[in-house]
């Protein structure tokens, strides 16, 4: 039976057998007994790679923080997680970069970021805080809602996001949509930071 460690564009965590391109964390979310017991611990939300330097972890260990997987960068974006400093370090670089691009006078680290991110991508103790904005406006490799579903903006189109990867598409909206995507990382999308979608996000705009 898998494991509920899987995030969606909407920052839920689900139980699907398919493990997706990263992993990150955002604290300790189970108990011994390998249970979701809560939605986040902290503001620290990053998003790593799958494998980096040999280590190894057992998954959702006692006492040791929740490994998440994420079908793509786009995702976990959405989700309101960002580069790892460490095993990403050269995309945690380019998303300082553009993040400073748009903040020409403050102090640019993990720590003032996770700050701002914070108040981005949650509303309250746990819900997801989605906010509206014009399509034409937004970036790709952005989230929005249309049917209660998180659909990302690629090449023209809007691609439905699935735990196995996009599969279905319609042309670009023109209206007022539901974003995702945290406002600080939409802007910070639009200074430059591209972020790597599934192989799936390509095939399907093709």
């Amino acid at each position: 039976m898998p494991l509920q460690n899987r995030v969606t564009p909407f920052g839920d965590l689900v139980a699907v057998e398919a493990r997706g391109l990263l992993m990150g964390n955002r604290g300790i979310l189970h108990d011994d007994a390998q249970r979701i017991v809560r939605h986040h611990q902290g503001r620290r939300w990053i998003a790593c790679v799958t494998e980096f330097r040999g280590r190894r972890r057992t998954l959702m260990r006692p006492g040791s923080y929740t490994e998440l997987f994420f079908l793509d960068e786009a995702t976990a974006l959405a989700a309101g997680h960002r580069p790892c400093a460490e095993c990403r370090h050269a995309d945690y670089a380019r998303f300082c970069e553009a993040w400073a691009s748009w903040h020409p006078d403050a102090t640019v680290n993990a720590d003032t970021m996770d700050v701002e991110l914070h108040l981005d991508r949650v509303a309250g103790r746990a819900a997801k805080r989605i906010y509206p904005a014009e399509a034409t406006t937004l970036p790709d490799g952005v989230f929005f809602v249309l049917d209660q579903r998180p659909w990302l903006l690629w090449r023209g189109f809007a691609l439905a996001w699935s735990p196995g990867g996009y599969r279905e598409r319609h042309r670009r909206p023109r209206e007022i949509v539901p974003v995702l995507t945290p406002l600080s990382i939409v802007r910070t999308i639009a200074a430059g930071y591209r972020p790597a979608v599934h192989p799936t996000a390509e095939a399907a705009a093709a």
